[in-house]
């Protein structure tokens, strides 16, 4: 069956024209490593930010497909606290953005194509909502599947931003296992819903996925806010395909290690360099590198480029090529080997480390040596206490989750139904540096956006009267301009001013070159 009757975009007569992308500046790039190293061989870290522009107001438009379990063991108040949040999303999305509802039982059945949510749409689409009836297994492979092949077919796909929101409360009884389903470039973003589903399967698809995530709703009552924060990510995506490539210099260094979670890296031996695939990136969204290098001896005092860094990306189906920008230090005698690196690397340091420990310390626990894993959490917090930057929300935020974690492992009962969870969340959330809900969402707010701060706060009030008037995401970007007009040039002009700074200094390097 062909799932190419989506719908086309159609302007809406009391919409104006939204505004041209500006591609240039949409990620802003920060390099931050010691200034000085010393003469003798050395290795150096620098640490790459790579940060989402401000504004959204031209972003491009969302085909979601919501995938939903719809099995007998929906009955009840999940089944209505799952149409609660599903009618949140369709009355988020706007004119530009396109829906479609695929549900998942024995078999999955789309209940609608891709369909351009307007003013005539939207009620539609919230009287299909309303008129879902659980009942049957629980196939999620048969509902991924469909999902995926709902955006696969589609014949308006270019520079369109795609996502799968994917919810199950029960245990895959029908079809193929889940996890071994091919996803391709699509981020799936999973949800286990109430108390009964299988994280690990759940987990899986997400991390199979380009970026996606998987969100622990042990608390019926938080679905809406869950969906809210996965929603807030996609409709505010800046850039698409974003990609960072780091190289060594000839004869001044050599790449030993980059890190950057769990996402795609190309090494390309011969020059020396390693690229990294990131996918879809949010507005005000980080991603971190750290790059480790090794600097060879040299004899006398001289500045060094060690490092340079190219970037691409996509928006509204056009790619852009960053120029090169280059890392620098001086070489000098009076530097030494064992200089620290600066703090803001020690403090993403302490976060690839304290993912890893939340790693092991999962893996212990399913080996049912819970003292271990409890003892693992506990050296994790302990090494968080000697990082310098102790004011560091960051690390704040660190100290909840392990907290959190402890609290899960108290027993092995309580360990299998929350613990576990908690943790796969966490490890994957770590490795996309991307937000996911797990246990209480508004306590733990680690690699949250803006956006996502507000959708909170939105769904909470929705959840409590969702008759009441809720602002589509053209309102929120309005919302947002007018508090910050100039958001929108901030981007560019930061990246032309960049560029040209750098330019004068590639100029000044030739001179001096010369001069000697």
């Amino acid at each position: 069956m062909s799932f190419s009757d989506d719908e086309p975009i159609i302007p809406s007569p009391n919409s104006g024209p939204r505004p041209t992308p500006i591609v240039p500046g949409r990620v802003q790039l920060v390099s931050k490593n010691n200034n000085m190293a010393p003469l003798e061989e050395n290795t150096q870290k620098v640490l790459l930010e790579l940060t989402g522009g401000d504004s959204t107001s031209d972003r491009s438009g969302l085909d979601l497909v919501a995938v939903l379990d719809v099995s007998g063991s929906m009955q009840g108040e999940k089944i209505e606290k799952m149409k609660t949040a599903m009618k949140f999303v369709v009355k988020k999305l706007s004119s530009i953005d396109r829906l479609s509802i695929v549900t998942f039982l024995d078999t999955a059945n789309r209940i609608c194509p891709l369909r351009q949510v307007t003013e005539d749409s939207q009620p539609q689409l919230l009287k299909l909502i309303d008129a879902l009836q659980p009942g049957g297994n629980t196939n999620i492979s048969d509902g991924l599947q469909t999902g995926l092949k709902v955006l696969a077919d589609r014949k308006l796909s270019s520079g369109r931003v795609v996502g799968v929101m994917l919810m199950s409360d029960g245990q895959q009884n029908r079809g193929e296992p889940a996890a071994n389903v091919k996803i391709g470039n699509v981020p799936v973003y999973t949800f286990g819903f109430g108390a009964d589903y299988d994280p690990t399967v759940l987990n899986a698809v997400a991390r199979n996925s380009m970026g996606g995530t998987f969100s622990v709703v042990n608390d019926v009552n938080l679905l809406s806010m869950a969906f809210s924060q996965c929603l807030a990510g996609l409709l505010t995506v800046v850039v698409q395909d974003l990609t960072v490539t780091v190289a060594r210099i000839e004869d001044e260094s050599t790449l030993q290690k980059v890190a950057a979670g769990n996402y795609p890296q190309t090494p390309d031996a011969d020059a020396g360099s390693v690229t990294v695939a990131f996918g879809d990136l949010y507005s005000k969204e980080v991603r971190k590198v750290i790059v480790d290098l090794l600097l060879p001896a040299i004899d006398s005092d001289r500045g060094a480029d060690i490092l340079e860094v190219t970037y691409s990306y996509k928006t509204a189906g056009k790619l852009f090529d960053a120029p090169p920008a280059t890392v620098t230090v001086r070489r000098s005698g009076t530097a030494f080997p064992a200089d620290d690196p600066p703090v803001d690397v020690q403090t993403e340091e302490a976060r690839l480390k304290t993912a890893t420990m939340i790693q092991q310390a999962r893996t212990m626990a399913d080996g049912k040596k819970l003292g271990d894993a409890r003892d693992k959490l506990a050296e994790a917090q302990n090494a968080l206490e000697d990082v310098v930057a102790q004011s560091d929300p960051l690390l704040d935020a660190l100290r909840t989750e392990l907290q959190e974690l402890l609290k899960l492992m108290k027993s092995q009962d309580v360990y299998e139904k929350q613990g576990r969870p908690y943790a796969m969340s966490s490890e994957t959330s770590h490795d996309r540096q991307r937000f996911a809900a797990r246990g209480d969402i508004e306590s733990n707010r680690l690699f949250s956006t803006p956006r996502m701060d507000k959708y909170l706060e939105q769904a909470k009030k929705f959840d409590e009267d969702p008759a009441a008037p809720l602002p589509s995401a053209d309102k929120d970007e309005e919302e947002e301009v007018a508090a910050n007009p100039l958001a929108p040039l901030v981007g560019p002009i930061t990246f032309y001013i960049r560029a040209a700074v750098e330019a004068l200094q590639a100029i000044e390097k030739l001179i001096n070159k010369g001069a000697n």
